[in-house]
């Protein structure tokens, strides 16, 4: 009975120790994903709300750096290269510093994005683009500091800052043609020589040895550079009984993974060449 009463004591001890009270975060983190044109866009960012304080020119001062949120930095991601108001901003994640003023709003997009806050020391070598643009006064306050996009085109959309009864808007433009254009000419050209190789391996791993080796002529005809592409050429011609085939494919491999210091695939090719009886 004593150990069952110190088991139970100790549990209820470790549960009171690991235990945390959770509460609601004053400023909720928010995550926006959001395509514009072809282009995958992501944001987080803290939300501070307004809660009887005036905002611009006191909670947040004038002409000062500002976090543009609560908490961590803002963030956000392009999985292509953007402009931002005409600026260029390479693909990648970046933080979010503006500098709110009366009329205008300086927006930086830096590229240190791991601060807490602003950064302790600015460096202007991170400023990768910024941009100044006006603010426009709305006719109402908007209680909670909002991050959205809007006017959605082909090729751009908009960043609005909203908060108080203040919005400022960054135009961003997006490579839809380039990245439209470079898929139909993909398709329309026909499969890749990788799309030939995994095809291969596919049909050689399914037993479609005569599949296996129309696929694979085709890939090692457009990388014939690629020793692994050669390996498994040499592979399927064996299981289609072409063993002098198989040879020759073996060695162009083993040749190929020689030069490129590749010490797995010159150990595969002088097994598989010693297993054929190559001479």
């Amino acid at each position: 009975m004593k150990k069952i009463i110190l088991f139970v004591s100790a549990a209820l001890l470790s549960f009171g120790i690991e235990a945390q009270v959770k509460t609601p975060q004053p400023s909720p983190l928010s995550k926006v994903e959001q395509v514009v044109g072809l282009t995958d866009v992501s944001l987080e960012y803290s939300r501070p709300s307004m809660k009887g304080r005036t905002i611009f020119g006191n909670l947040v001062p004038f002409d000062k750096l500002w976090r543009t949120g609560a908490n961590k930095n803002t963030q956000i991601t392009f999985s292509d290269d953007v402009k931002v108001e005409g600026s260029e901003l390479k693909k990648g994640t970046y933080a979010i510093f503006t500098k709110p003023g009366k009329e205008t709003w300086e927006v930086i997009f830096y590229s240190d994005a791991s601060n807490w806050g602003t950064p302790q020391k600015w460096d202007d070598s991170k400023v990768a683009a910024k941009a100044t643009v006006k603010t426009n006064t709305l006719p109402f306050n908007v209680e909670t500091f909002t991050v959205m996009f809007s006017e959605f085109k082909m090729d751009g959309a908009t960043m609005n800052f909203v908060w108080e009864n203040t919005e400022a808007a960054i135009k961003i433009e997006v490579p839809t043609k380039k990245i439209a254009a470079a898929s139909i000419e993909a398709v329309m050209a026909g499969p890749s020589p990788n799309d030939h190789y995994q095809a291969a391996v596919f049909y050689k791993d399914t037993e479609d040895y005569a599949k296996a080796k129309q696929h694979i002529e085709k890939a090692v005809a457009g990388r014939a550079d690629a020793f692994w592409y050669h390996r498994q050429h040499s592979l399927i011609l064996a299981k289609n009984g072409d063993k002098d085939g198989a040879i020759k494919a073996a060695k162009t491999s083993l040749e190929l993974a020689e030069k490129a210091k590749n010490a797995d695939y010159v150990k595969l090719n002088k097994d598989s060449l010693a297993e054929w009886g190559a001479k």
